[in-house]
């Protein structure tokens, strides 16, 4: 595979590698905690209620995993054709227009990893209720019309509060609802810091990519803002998800043991941090990774800790 000079410096500053490495970095998988963290925490919501299958839980883990990776795939191929990736783009896409793959074998892959994703749903739909059917198909439709259709959701400033809110509190719905064939309040309030730490991850991709998204036409919130207030932005953002949290456990809504969710406050620190001063997208890479952890140890020691109360 033959590669420019700019490109192959470029490959090295991320450490792209030929190979495997190409399909495991188009994957995203450093993001996919994002699909595991909703349906985790919804399936524990659910079992400190009494109420858990683990074979759903599988079902509904490896359905929403496929959804978001499919939408991964979507996102690359369509900015690709719009020309808003380049080989000097930086980012964890990259794979048609520096590692050559074709544009119609990534698109071709979402849509199969969509069909394995339905075959799932109708089995999560003869287990719980069909009406899951439609919930599915309609984030798989906003999964596509992200980077895809006439106006893409990732054009205007929509694309976080869409990310967050179908990653964040549908899917924790999604994943009480099978368990429990009801939806209480209680699990929506407590999705909140969910959906706003995922789409805090949907923020920083955006963050890093302002420049390349104002010449192409896109009206993000970074776009719209600026680089400096977006961070701002997402500082208050961090402190509304820790200030709810608190909230709930004063309030019962979540137990005493949800105080482990603290312990991310740092990497979201880092994460501001990382971000202040930063105009080179290579130079944000630190804040993006950071993004990701904070949501991914949040929600994993929230589990944990409805988990621990189910016993204590």
């Amino acid at each position: 595979m033959q590669y420019t000079k700019k490109n192959n410096n470029l490959r090295e500053a991320l450490n792209e590698k030929d190979g495997f490495h190409i399909w495991w970095r188009m994957i995203r998988p450093h993001t996919l905690t994002a699909s595991f963290i909703p349906v985790f925490v919804g399936t524990m919501l659910a079992y400190i209620d009494g109420s858990i299958d683990w074979i759903l839980f599988l079902a509904m883990l490896i359905a929403s995993m496929l959804i978001q990776t499919a939408t991964n795939l979507f996102n690359e191929y369509y900015d690709f054709k719009r020309g808003l990736d380049t080989e000097e783009s930086v980012g964890i896409g990259g794979s048609i227009v520096r590692d050559g793959i074709k544009p119609d074998t990534i698109k071709n892959l979402a849509i199969t990893l969509y069909i394995f994703a339905m075959m799932l749903g109708v089995y999560i739909c003869f287990a719980s209720n069909w009406w899951i059917m439609v919930i599915g198909l309609a984030c798989m439709a906003v999964g596509y019309l992200y980077t895809g259709g006439p106006l893409p959701i990732s054009s205007t400033p929509f694309g976080e509060l869409a990310s967050g809110l179908l990653m964040g509190s549908v899917i924790i719905g999604i994943s009480y609802f099978i368990q429990t064939d009801v939806l209480i309040g209680k699990v929506v309030w407590i999705s909140i810091p969910i959906m706003i730490l995922i789409g805090s991850i949907n923020l920083a991709n955006n963050i890093r990519d302002r420049d390349g998204d104002k010449k192409g036409g896109r009206k993000t919130i970074p776009v719209l803002l600026g680089r400096e207030k977006s961070v701002t932005f997402m500082a208050i953002l961090f402190i509304i998800t820790y200030f709810l949290t608190a909230v709930y456990i004063t309030l019962g809504l979540l137990p005493l043991w949800s105080l482990l969710t603290f312990i991310s406050v740092p990497i979201a620190k880092n994460v501001i941090k990382n971000f202040r001063g930063k105009t080179e997208p290579l130079e944000m890479m630190p804040a993006m990774k950071a993004t990701g952890k904070t949501n991914t140890i949040y929600g994993f020691l929230l589990g944990i800790s409805l988990f621990i109360s189910h016993f204590i």
